[in-house]
């Protein structure tokens, strides 16, 4: 007996291993993790075969990919895509077969700062709605800031009109969901994306859904960080005051808005919505001069598709790249491009908080920007928690919406950003931008760093992931 259990144990730990090995080289793409994920499985008996077993199978993505599978997209609008003869014409044409949209002629984009701008515009919206209402929302707190959206929600279903409103199922309370149930309760329907009490489904980690959606009649809609809560009415002193940048688009580009959002409603609830009081017909239509593009990702068929965006975009500019996010821990790859764009003369400004809601976040974020600012990137801090997630290249290209520059929003979070190509809406975010470079990071101050302060970002840093 004692023979064989040893044996046992040892046969066991072998297949284990064998299989997270075969795992690894089938499914596994950068080469430094499959070697650490093979190293841990054979040198960490049982332990390493688990630890893969939890966290290294991106079950995020193939759940979500067999559930999306189940339906088909929206309206895709075979326009042909508009040819552009500057320098930026390579980034539309990765654009267009990076998202499969084409960009949109004759929109106008309004910039709304926090909650005090933009909630006023976007009540004032559902309160003149005709004919639909879709609303998608990370945080959807049933506080005095919520609570007004669900009394003009409640309203717009009363009087007729098409009301669908999605909340996530972490962001909004994974045990409760206040702004749910009162919607639920007064008629109007609503649904938890990927919201369930079985563990084994997992959403509790990763099937985040972090898209801030409304549109009014296919006319009007809005995007960008802005969740729906108190914290976001700065003007009331709110005890957590978060800082955050929305846009109101008008044209064409609200009916990929509106789409995207079917998509969401389908996979959720089954539902497809399809039709005139969905998606208008604008042909014609003029509402300003921004030409505009909504880029999704997430862990499915639109996996990345945001970060291939923001790399052509890097690669693409001649003369400066501005980004502000409230978290930076983008993948080597971003890393890499944004280091060769300053190499190349272009530069580079990256504006963050001083302190974000998460520190474990700024520490890791303070571990990755050594090799920018080595290849002569700036590294800008706000003293104020800035939820804004903003780009602009070369004075023209903008990026906006709701995807922070790190390895969730790139890879496991569904996101919605909005690409423009307008020199006047870059001008006026530059000036959100400049506005917010209040210190300055300079690579003399992480080399003072102490060593167990050092030894927590970097740990910090490999932990994102997982966050």
């Amino acid at each position: 007996m004692s023979f064989v259990a040893p044996t046992a144990l040892s046969v066991t730990h072998l297949l284990l291993a064998v299989g997270v090995t075969a795992h690894v080289l089938l499914y596994k793409r950068e080469t430094n993790t499959s070697a650490a994920w093979i190293g841990l499985a054979w040198l960490a008996p049982f332990l390493g075969s688990v630890l893969y077993l939890l966290l290294g199978i991106n079950r995020v993505r193939r759940r979500a990919m067999s559930l999306r599978g189940r339906h088909t997209q929206g309206p895709t609008g075979a326009v042909p895509r508009l040819r552009r003869d500057d320098h930026l014409e390579n980034l539309e044409r990765a654009g267009y077969r990076i998202t499969n949209r084409p960009v949109e002629r004759g929109n106008s984009v309004a910039i709304l700062k926090n909650g005090d701008d933009a909630y006023p515009v976007m009540l004032a919206a559902i309160e003149e709605s005709r004919s639909s209402v879709v609303l998608s929302s990370y945080i959807f707190r049933a506080d005095g800031a919520g609570a007004q959206f669900i009394d003009a929600l409640v309203s717009a279903a009363g009087r007729g009109v098409e009301v669908r409103v999605l909340i996530d199922g972490i962001g909004g309370g994974y045990f409760t969901s206040s702004s749910y149930r009162k919607l639920r309760r007064a008629r109007v329907p609503v649904a938890r994306f990927m919201h369930s009490s079985l563990p084994w489904r997992m959403p509790f980690l990763n099937l985040r859904s972090h898209k801030k959606i409304l549109a009014v009649d296919g006319r009007v809609g809005f995007a960008g960080g802005l969740n729906i809560g108190g914290e976001n009415l700065l003007q009331q002193n709110p005890r957590h005051p978060v800082i955050d940048t929305h846009f109101r688009f008008e044209g064409p580009v609200v009916g990929q808005l509106i789409e995207v959002f079917a998509d969401d409603w389908s996979f959720t609830t089954g539902e497809q919505l399809a039709g005139e009081r969905w998606f208008p017909h604008l042909e014609g239509a003029k509402a300003g001069n921004s030409v505009a593009r909504v880029v999704t990702s997430g862990p499915d068929q639109d996996l990345e598709k945001i970060e291939f965006v923001i790399l052509q975009a890097i690669a693409c500019a001649r003369s400066c790249v501005k980004i502000m996010t409230p978290y930076f821990l983008p993948d080597e790859r971003i890393m890499t491009g944004l280091a060769l764009a300053a190499y190349r003369g272009v530069e580079v400004d990256v504006v963050l908080p001083e302190h974000s809601n998460h520190p474990t976040l700024d520490w890791g974020a303070r571990a990755q920007i050594g090799p920018l600012l080595a290849a002569g990137c700036r590294v800008w801090t706000h003293p104020a928690f800035d939820h804004s997630k903003l780009m602009t290249v070369d004075n023209t290209w903008c990026l906006v919406g709701s995807s922070n520059w790190d390895v969730r929003s790139f890879r496991l979070n569904f996101e919605l950003d909005v690409e423009v190509y307008d020199p006047e809406l870059a001008a006026r975010i530059n000036e959100l931008i400049g506005a917010s470079q209040k210190g300055r990071i300079l690579a003399e101050q992480l080399d003072t760093r102490s060593l167990p302060v050092r030894i927590r970002d970097g740990a910090a840093r490999l932990m994102l992931p997982y966050l």
